[in-house]
Parts: structure tokens; C-alpha cells; sequence
């Protein structure tokens, strides 16, 4: 992407690291799952079999972040077909998860918050529609690393000692993850997960959703005190619909519908293009004020309209109209930030995760999201299957009559989202980032970088950071100008500073350029690798 004149000297150090390739490219939060999704393109796979790769070892080698027993989003873009797909890999609360089994609440850990798994059935279905390798071809990594034990790294190491009263809660758990050494360049082997691995590459969907696997995941979570039984598991689907989209300044964003929070982004973009950010400067306090403020007023409708759209109302025509974009603009007051912002009225409503990004040189694109939601997800590991489970009904609400409130066989609302953008329907940049709430806010920020300030993908991800909270409370990372944050505490913006690379976030991004270059950048802040061929 070229570089704007506003933008040749810029008001941050960037390393500007992108790696460009001609036929495929991969980038991933850990280079072993770069390496997978790299050896399937050279082996003839297509950049769908490359992303089914790389996520099946990122759940093996990133427990604490995504597995077998999360869930799952894409949207993706397919070369063939020339469109653009929405796959939803989430699960539903289990039959038997009535609102007055939780009198106390939905807890935080344990077998009670275990939905449905559905990343392993998003696999399959990726595959069978777009993959063009059998599904045990891009498996194989996966179960190497499983069965023989891959080196525990820095991040690893810390989050097993982090979580260690969790994991030591439960017997398979225990098992699993700490019965041997947890320091780095230990090695953690995990022959349940390879063999339930085995299954699915061996039977696809079958294999984890129903027969023996289905039977020891629903047997374990009864013994440990959950209700998800064994035909929760046989009756999961994936859903494949169109995304949802906008457009920002002529280029058309596409994200997740609902359950996904994706129509935040998308809410956010809609009010930003209506300030004239470019000429305000990516890091000048006008510019970061308004994307704050456009924030809160998103996340207000989300907290009121967000809901499976199979059980309520979800309006999202509306929501992603430019006339309610203009509406909501007319709230931001340039010289205060506003602590609690309103929902709109509609006249007729976790926190770690695992983000990937492929591509190939026949124009396919995929975005793709998998998370257990909390470090661990539950902390509960079913049986002998190695599959280490979500606790995703904590995305639930107990309020009665809200859109996300609990009910059995339905979809809690989701944080997860991925986007792509697309130049006169083709798309160019892929992109995304774990982060819980911070997803959408550092998708904002990416794509304002790009399009607004004509930042390269590589300037995109190195940009300092920041996060709106609860009120008016902002994370910043500490490389933000100083007039900046002095111009915007005296607007009311409550800023704590976190180090300068230390943002909640793990960016991958890649770029099409017009001739079919393929760049792609991995985010420093963690321990990344953006793979090309």
C-alpha cells in the first residue's frame, strides 16, 4: 500500500517487518502453526486447507487460547466461487442448561459453563466446501505435535503456572497439563487429544460428534458435574451465511453476522467516516477522541440488540445504516468524552482467543477466529479425549426478555470477529486479532491506519494502541505523544499507560497487492510468524 504524504513522517517507531510471497501466505500468533499452514500450501493445498492446519496446531501448541472443545468464525473469500462466505463455528448452551439451574449465577469455570464445542465441525465443513486436500492432510502437523510433544514455550510455560489452581481442579485437567514439567523447553505430550485428532482425520465430523469421542466428552462432563450430554453433540451444526457488511470511504468492510459481535466494527467505521480523520493525524487527540467516543456508541447497541438472531430480534439493517451512523456522530462532543453513552432506539439487544489469516495466488482469502473464551476456557478436560472445553455460557446474560439471555439450544452472543476488505470486490487486506473487547477496537484502529493515514500493513501493527474500558476509563500503550494524552485527559478521558508493546492484541494482517504480491505482518508484541511462499 503506498504511503500517503500525510503520513511520510511518522509519529511512532515502526520496524516495518513484512514478508512477501508469491503463491501463499500464513501468518499466525506461533511460527509452528505459520510452518503447518506453509507446508499444506507447497503440498498443494489452497490457503482454506492452510488456515484448518495451522488452527488445528495452534489448539494443540496454544491451549490456553483456542482448542477442540472452542469455537470457531470465518470470513473468508473464495477465488472459485468469487464470493464471500460468514462461517459460523459456535455452539449452542446444551439442552439441559436452564436459566434456574444458575440461581447464583452463570460461574466463571467448571463443567456448568460448557457449551456446545463447534470449532472441530467448522473444520470439517471448511473442508468440505472450500479445502481441496483430504482433511487428515491438513491434520497431520496437529497430531505429530500432539502425540509427540512439542517444547513448551515462554508464554506457554507462564500461563500453566498462571492458571495452575484451575487445571489442578480437575483430574484430566491435571493430567494433561501438569503432570510433568511446565518450564520452558519442557515438552508437553498429549496422546488423548492426538488420538481424538486421529478420529477426525480418520472420520471428519463423525469423528468428534458422534461414536466414542462424543460418548467420553459427554460421560466426562457429566462425571465432573456438567449437563452437556452426548446428543447436544450429535445434533451440532455449522451455519455458512453471506457476511455482513459497510463500506468505509469506498472500501467495503466485511465481518461476521450475529452472533458475532463483528457489526461493531462496522457501527464503529460507520460514525468515524463521518470526521475527516486523515487531515487530523493517526495519534493527534482529535483523531483518537473520536474513535473512542464512536466506540462507546457501538458497544452501547451491543449491549442493548446483541442476541442470536434464530431466537430474537437482531436489527441490523439499522444498525449499519449510514442515516443512524450520522445520528450517533451527532453525539460526540468534541471537547468531552462521555461516560456512559445511550443506546439508539430501534422503533418497530472471555477473554483470550486465537486469530489467523491466510492466502493463495488463486485469489481465495481467510480470516479466521477460534477461542476456549477464557484462558483455559473452563479448565475442564473431557476424559481421555484430550479435548479441553469452553466455558462460553458465560457470554450469557440471566436477564429476562434480553436478546442474549439464556435458553437452552441457543447461541450466547459473541466476541469473536474477523474482517475482510475489499477494493471493487476483490478482497486486499485480511485481517484480525484476539482480544475479547479489544477485537473490534483494534480492528477500528487497523483499518483507519490503512485507509485514513496510509499506513503499510507492517505501520498498521506497529502503531501505539489503545483500549476504551468501562466509562471513561482508556488503556494506551506509552508511546502515544504526550500532547496527545495531556489534550485528551482534559476532555475527561480517564488514561492508564501500559508499556509501549504491550497492547492486548496479536494483529495478523496480510495484503493482496493489484499484481498478486502477497505481504503479510505478525504482530511484535507477541511471539508471531508471518510465512510466505
Amino acid at each position: 500500500m503506498a504511503r500517503s504524504e500525510t503520513t511520510a513522517a511518522l509519529p511512532f517507531e515502526s520496524f516495518g517487518r513484512i514478508a512477501t510471497g508469491q503463491r501463499g501466505a500464513v501468518a499466525t500468533s506461533q511460527p509452528l502453526a505459520s510452518g503447518a499452514g506453509l507446508a499444506v500450501l507447497r503440498a498443494g493445498g489452497n490457503a482454506v486447507d492452510a488456515a484448518i492446519a495451522a488452527a488445528a496446531v495452534l489448539a494443540v501448541v496454544e491451549p490456553a487460547a483456542s482448542h477442540l472443545g472452542g469455537d470457531l468464525f470465518v470470513v473468508m473469500y473464495s477465488g472459485a466461487e468469487k464470493k464471500s462466505w460468514a462461517l459460523n463455528g459456535s455452539g449452542n448452551a446444551p439442552r439441559g442448561a436452564t436459566p434456574d439451574l444458575f440461581s447464583d449465577g452463570i460461574p466463571e469455570r467448571g463443567p456448568m459453563t460448557v457449551a456446545v464445542p463447534g470449532a472441530v465441525h467448522g473444520w470439517c465443513e471448511a473442508s468440505r466446501r472450500w479445502g481441496r486436500l483430504p482433511l487428515a492432510d491438513c491434520l497431520r502437523d496437529a497430531i505429530e505435535l500432539a502425540r509427540d510433544g512439542f517444547g513448551i514455550g515462554p508464554g506457554i510455560s507462564r500461563e500453566l503456572e498462571t492458571q495452575r489452581a484451575l487445571l489442578s481442579s480437575y483430574q484430566y485437567s491435571r493430567e494433561q497439563f501438569l503432570a510433568g514439567p511446565t518450564h520452558t523447553g519442557a515438552v508437553l505430550r498429549q496422546p488423548g487429544l492426538a488420538r481424538t485428532l486421529e478420529a477426525i482425520s480418520a472420520d471428519g465430523v463423525a469423528g468428534f460428534y458422534g461414536g466414542e469421542v462424543a460418548r467420553e466428552i459427554a460421560r466426562s462432563v457429566r462425571e465432573q458435574g456438567g449437563v452437556l450430554d452426548e446428543q447436544d453433540l450429535n445434533e451440532h451444526v455449522s451455519i455458512v451465511r453471506e457476511p455482513i457488511q459497510s463500506t468505509y470511504r469506498g472500501i467495503t468492510v466485511l465481518e461476521q453476522p450475529p452472533v458475532s459481535q463483528g457489526h461493531i466494527l462496522l457501527q464503529e467505521l460507520n460514525i468515524a467516516e463521518q470526521f475527516d480523520l486523515a487531515t487530523m493525524g493517526p495519534l493527534a487527540a482529535d483523531a483518537l477522541h473520536v474513535l473512542i467516543e464512536a466506540k462507546k456508541l457501538a458497544f452501547a447497541d451491543r449491549h442493548r440488540y446483541l442476541g442470536d438472531p434464530d431466537h430474537a430480534e437482531v436489527p441490523m439493517g439499522w444498525l449499519l445504516s449510514k442515516g443512524y451512523a450520522s445520528q450517533r456522530a451527532g453525539l460526540i462532543d468534541m471537547a468531552h468524552a462521555n461516560a456512559q453513552p445511550e443506546a439508539g432506539e430501534h422503533n418497530p439487544y472471555g477473554s483470550d482467543t486465537t486469530y489467523l489469516a491466510t492466502a493463495d495466488a488463486e485469489g481465495n482469502a481467510v480470516s479466521w477466529i477460534q477461542s476456549v473464551f477464557s484462558r483455559f476456557g473452563s479448565g475442564v478436560v473431557a476424559g481421555d479425549t484430550g479435548v479441553l472445553l469452553n466455558n462460553r455460557m458465560r457470554g450469557f446474560t440471566l436477564e429476562p426478555g434480553h436478546p442474549n439471555v439464556l435458553a437452552p439450544g441457543k447461541k450466547p452472543a459473541h466476541t469473536l470477529n474477523a474482517f475482510l476488505l475489499l477494493r471493487d470486490g476483490t478482497p486486499y487486506i485480511i485481517g484480525g486479532t484476539p482480544g475479547a473487547d479489544y477485537q473490534v477496537q483494534t480492528n477500528l484502529q487497523l483499518i483507519t491506519h490503512l485507509i485514513d493515514h496510509g499506513m503499510t500493513i507492517a505501520e498498521a501493527n506497529d502503531a501505539p494502541w489503545w483500549a476504551s474500558e468501562q466509562g471513561n476509563s482508556v488503556v494506551m500503550e506509552n508511546r502515544m505523544p504526550e500532547l496527545s494524552l495531556a489534550d485528551l485527559r482534559t476532555r475527561g478521558h480517564e488514561i492508564a499507560l501500559t508499556g509501549g508493546w504491550q497492547g492486548g492484541r496479536t494483529v495478523q494482517l496480510i495484503e493482496r497487492l493489484p499484481d498478486g504480491t502477497l505481504l503479510a505482518s505478525s504482530d511484535l508484541r507477541a511471539q508471531g510468524h508471518a510465512a510466505v511462499w
